[in-house]
């Protein structure tokens, strides 16, 4: 090679490592001089875990600026500290939602804008812990991606605006008792940790936690679903219990998973209900359920057979034992068992 073409070579391998450099770079967008209502840090994919250790948020902050009224805007950082929420003051003038909050009620905390927590680590407890108190979120709220480390209690909360935590890591409890969810919730891919409540919760828009897995105990005892809830290719690896709860429109739990014991006693599905391809390797008890619509169990696997005492059927149903079911294989092999001997006895007579 030349001399020039030696140089050139050298040029182009330097150009190639400072891009790669340049690529690789931590860039790090907090807000802009002046925006008071902003509460903003952003650490591109480029920073490593180290570089963001070094540029963790403390919780404090978050809470202070939580405080101020401002904007929560976060991505790819990491949350030091225990966020807790019952620090915030009590509202003198607490907003009036029909049939959730009245101005008489006391205790009333209201985060004014919109809460973004995404792709990031929150190290400590995010927590709501008062037994009479509201936390109402007037904003949007979206954990997309975040991995919660310990216990998320937003029990007593209501959400105005929608939620989304499609991604999201809770590895430790998530408890959301009593919460109202005036929008939709979208919790695609979501892995949940030791033990999930929603007990008497209520969801007045559409939810769906497709494709969603819960480690832990799951409840989801006494909860209104007002809109389609999409809980399909779910995985519920321990027990699971929806009594008492209502599905006012659509209740789609296709090809979900249920490694544990799964309780629908004294459940309402006011609207389709899909179980089509759905697996029990335990207990299925649908004791006292009632079916108002169509219902489809057609292609659903049971380990144990299915409890359905007391249960309101409804008059458009597919077979609830599709072949897949193990006492349906059983039938099926006692009556090719049978055809075989007497085929047997048939052809030992005609000699």
């Amino acid at each position: 090679m030349t001399r020039p073409g030696r140089a050139v070579a050298i040029l182009l391998v330097l150009l190639y490592c400072f891009a790669d450099y340049a690529a690789a770079e931590c860039v790090v967008e907090l807000a802009v001089a002046g925006s008071q209502r902003l509460f903003k840090t952003h650490l591109s994919a480029g920073c490593t875990p180290v570089e963001r250790e070094a540029r963790a948020v403390d919780a404090s902050a978050v809470v202070a600026a939580l405080k101020r009224g401002q904007t929560i805007d976060l991505a790819g950082v990491v949350i030091r500290g225990d966020v807790a929420l019952d620090a915030l003051p009590v509202t003198e003038s607490p907003p009036a939602i029909d049939d959730i909050i009245d101005r008489d009620d006391k205790e009333i905390r209201v985060i004014g804008g919109p809460v973004a927590i995404v792709d990031s680590v929150v190290r400590g407890t995010v927590t709501h812990r008062t037994a009479v108190g509201t936390l109402v979120f007037s904003g949007p709220v979206t954990f997309v991606g975040t991995t919660f480390e310990r216990m998320v209690d937003l029990s007593r909360s209501v959400f105005t605006q929608p939620v989304a935590w499609s991604g999201a890591v809770f590895l430790r409890e998530g408890y959301f008792v009593q919460c109202h969810f005036l929008r939709g919730v979208t919790g695609e891919k979501t892995a949940f940790g030791s033990h999930t409540r929603f007990h008497r919760s209520q969801f007045h828009g559409p939810v769906t936690l497709q494709q969603s897995g819960f480690s832990g105990m799951a409840e989801f005892l006494e909860v209104r679903f007002d809109q389609d809830a999409n809980l399909s290719r779910t995985y519920f690896k321990r027990g699971t219990g929806f009594s008492g709860s209502h599905f006012k429109q659509l209740a789609d739990f296709s090809e979900t998973l249920f490694d544990g014991d799964a309780f629908f006693t004294f459940t309402r599905f006011d609207g389709d209900a899909f179980f089509r391809r759905a697996t029990f390797r335990a207990t299925a008890d649908f004791d006292d359920a009632q079916f108002n619509a169509r219902e489809d169990f057609s292609k659903t696997f049971f380990e144990k057979g299915p409890q359905f005492t007391r249960a309101r059927r409804s008059a458009t149903h597919p077979d609830s034992l599709g072949i897949e079911n193990r006492q349906v294989q059983y039938v099926i092999t006692l009556s090719l068992l049978l055809f075989s001997a007497v085929l047997i006895a048939y052809l030992v007579r005609s000699r």
